[in-house]
């Protein structure tokens, strides 16, 4: 098995840097195209498609002798022949695979609260966007209302100024004509 993860990993690690140097920024696609040209690819590529068939041949034989050792091995098989000298290990096998499966109902259980809880913290946000949308409106609604109903009083204040000054002139003729009748009178 070490040497079919070796063979893996051998070529997984081989594609990766092939792929990491195909993509570097500083080599354009024309170079690429110029290299990828040359006749040495066409040689080398029926030496490459025979290598690769045997490597898949290889792999797959590597793959059925991991089948093989993993059913030599498999947990059933060992229960069954420790269940002989160990009664109690089939029961602590089935405790142990309760235990797992009960974490995992657990995990599933609170991944699903998670996601309710997101569902209502999402809806109570946007509840909270369109109430603070409502209030700038409203708020934006009585700016211009008050805008407004300043410019009225302006124009109020402006006219009783007007009507107050006029008061105020005709008082002055008024005080000025009853000073002159008394200083009339009084020759």
């Amino acid at each position: 098995m070490t040497l079919q993860w070796a063979a893996v990993a051998t070529f997984l690690y081989a594609e990766i840097g092939l792929i990491l140097i195909f993509c570097l920024p500083f080599i354009p696609p024309q170079r690429w195209q110029k290299i990828f040209s040359f006749s040495v690819w066409g040689k080398i590529a029926t030496f490459w498609n025979k290598a690769f068939l045997t490597i898949i041949v290889l792999l797959i034989v590597l793959f059925l002798d991991a089948v093989r050792e993993v059913r030599k091995y498999s947990s059933t098989h060992a229960i069954e022949r420790s269940s002989a000298s160990r009664p109690s290990a089939y029961e602590h096998t089935q405790m142990k695979l309760f235990r797992v499966l009960r974490r995992l109902v657990t995990l599933i259980t609170q991944l699903a609260k998670e996601l309710s809880n997101k569902g209502v913290l999402k809806v109570q946000a946007e509840n909270t966007n369109q109430a603070a949308k409502k209030f700038m409106e409203e708020n934006e609604r009585l700016k211009r209302l008050l805008k407004n109903h300043g410019k009225e009083e302006e124009h109020i204040l402006e006219a009783e100024n007007k009507k107050l000054a006029e008061d105020k002139e005709k008082l002055k003729t008024e005080l000025k004509k009853a000073s002159d009748g008394n200083v009339a009178c009084m020759h």
